[in-house]
């Protein structure tokens, strides 16, 4: 299988970090083929300067987004939980790059959506660092239904499984190594 890995964390020095290098060490040892992007590591404006009433043009690291994601059978999303959502820089990719006739299609007559990226499935993996995520999900709502049906459903990506760990804040290393192990199996197995 063709795996494409993107840490949505701005710093590959973490523990998303760490979950994204044993998803792609437990991909690669399961025979998968891999590309994988940091998001702090490329040059991109995350930011829409006149929302979607003039497309900006797209950076190179952003085409190669684009080109990793539609070369991909399944696609791999690492990232903290901020504030109930996900990283700035993680949303401005999204922004920026999920564009009409690349990750979707809309006939203004009928309004029926064409979703372009349908045949690909996706695992997002999003690390909480105070709370449970059950404890999350009952205080403050929802915080995977942006990720998982807003965007990526929404492109046609299918099944989208979402892994939730955490809190990882004042957890043991015998929790951390857990969830690692955890990620890397998924990888393996190419979910």
């Amino acid at each position: 299988m063709k795996v494409y890995i993107v840490l949505g964390h701005s710093d590959k020095d973490t523990y998303c970090g760490a979950l994204a290098d044993s998803y792609e060490q437990g991909a690669r040892e399961g025979g998968h083929e891999i590309r994988r992007t940091n998001l702090g590591d490329i040059v991109f404006d995350p930011i829409l300067h006149k929302g979607y009433k003039t497309i900006q043009e797209l950076e190179p690291d952003l085409i190669t987004i684009q080109e990793n994601i539609t070369w991909a059978d399944h696609f791999v999303i690492v990232y903290p939980n901020w504030w109930n959502t996900m990283p700035a820089i993680l949303k401005g990719m999204f922004d920026r790059m999920f564009l009409p006739n690349f990750a979707f299609h809309i006939d203004k007559k009928t309004k029926k959506v064409d979703m372009l990226l349908a045949g690909r499935s996706a695992q997002v993996i999003i690390v909480s660092g105070t709370y449970h995520s059950f404890y999350i999900r009952l205080k403050f709502g929802d915080f995977t239904n942006e990720i998982e049906r807003g965007i990526l459903k929404f492109a046609g990506f299918s099944p989208v499984r979402v892994t939730t760990l955490g809190p990882i804040e004042h957890c043991s290393a015998a929790k951390r190594e857990k969830g690692r192990k955890r990620v890397y199996n998924l990888g393996k197995r190419g979910i």
